[in-house]
């Protein structure tokens, strides 16, 4: 969640973060939501890792680790995936950014300008808060000389609908986290509501609470329109090894269709929940290193570092 603070919602995980039973995730309950990475359905993900999220992802992780171990495995090759056409490639070879837009490719700030967290985003200059080098992305969040912290966000749509967006398919990121108290990355997806609509947005989370080394949250959220606080929410927190997510690269995936919108972690499924049916229009891509989330920044690192190596989106062939 971006436009509010997360702080009641995630109070009742500050005690433990619980494992996701996939068994009621798979099967024939996907309506054709087939996860698109070739080597993964999403049956045979549940009967494999039907005991737990932790589970799920330590196999995952040992039988992607030539993948997630090195910094960029951007490849034409490598982002084909079987009954889905490319729709969206980012290889961060370098960075088309501008504070606000037009004209560029992302922008530095949510296009409904409300920023959030303890960081203030900053409009891009040259070293800060975004670099590229060998097609790697690190966005860079640190305190400024007077104390003040500053961060950077991507989103892939500016003010006036410009860049691109879809309704449905495949999303994904592989990136490596930063470790440490406050630090609060996400990957993330919202629709952007055009003023003459009364519809209600749709945002879909993936989000790592820095104090929480052995979890990351998905979540969803339907936003009224002028009634911020009257949000319908659905979230899981998924528990992976401490400290996985920093220590390496790894593909955090989200596939949003008319009945399911599912979160994947390399590969495998973590976690489903239904598409709600007042998901109308399209969303776009956003990207973070926000701080805080509800959670104290005294302890966090100065600078703390997110590396991407790429995000991607995907729309079945066809469709």
């Amino acid at each position: 969640m971006k436009r509010v603070s997360r702080y009641a919602l995630i109070m009742s995980a500050t005690a433990t973060f619980l494992s996701v039973s996939l068994g009621g995730c798979g099967g024939d309950g996907g309506g054709g939501t087939a996860s698109p990475q070739a080597s993964v359905s999403t049956s045979a993900t549940s009967s494999a890792a039907s005991a737990s999220a932790s589970s799920a992802v330590s196999s995952s992780s040992s039988t992607s680790s030539s993948s997630s171990s090195s910094a960029s495995s951007s490849s034409a090759a490598g982002a084909a995936k079987a009954g889905y056409d490319l729709t969206f490639d980012e290889e961060f070879d370098s960075l088309d950014v501008s504070a606000h837009g037009p004209g560029t490719r992302w922008i530095a700030h949510t296009p409904w300008n409300g920023d959030f967290g303890d960081a203030a985003f900053a409009d891009p200059v040259a070293g800060f808060p975004f670099t590229t080098d060998n097609g790697i992305l690190r966005i860079e969040a640190r305190k400024d000389a007077s104390g003040n912290w500053q961060s950077g966000l991507l989103a892939s749509v500016d003010a006036n609908g410009n860049g691109f967006s879809q309704q449905y398919g495949y999303f994904e990121m592989r990136a490596k986290l930063p470790a440490g108290d406050g630090v609060w990355p996400a990957f993330w997806l919202d629709s952007l509501i055009p003023p003459d609509s009364g519809d209600p947005s749709y945002e879909v989370d993936v989000e790592y609470y820095g104090q929480f080394t052995g979890a990351y949250a998905a979540s969803t959220h339907v936003w009224p329109k002028g009634d911020p606080g009257g949000a319908t929410t659905a979230t899981q927190n998924i528990a992976v090894t401490p400290n996985l997510l920093t220590s390496d690269y790894h593909v955090y995936g989200i596939s949003v269709e008319a009945d399911w919108t599912i979160f994947y972690l390399d590969g495998v499924e973590m976690w489903r929940t239904a598409t709600p049916a007042s998901h109308k229009h399209k969303l776009m891509i956003l990207v973070d290193l926000a701080l805080g989330g509800g959670w104290p920044i005294t302890a966090t690192p100065s600078p703390s570092d997110m590396y991407i190596d790429y995000i991607r989106a995907y729309k079945r062939t066809g469709s």
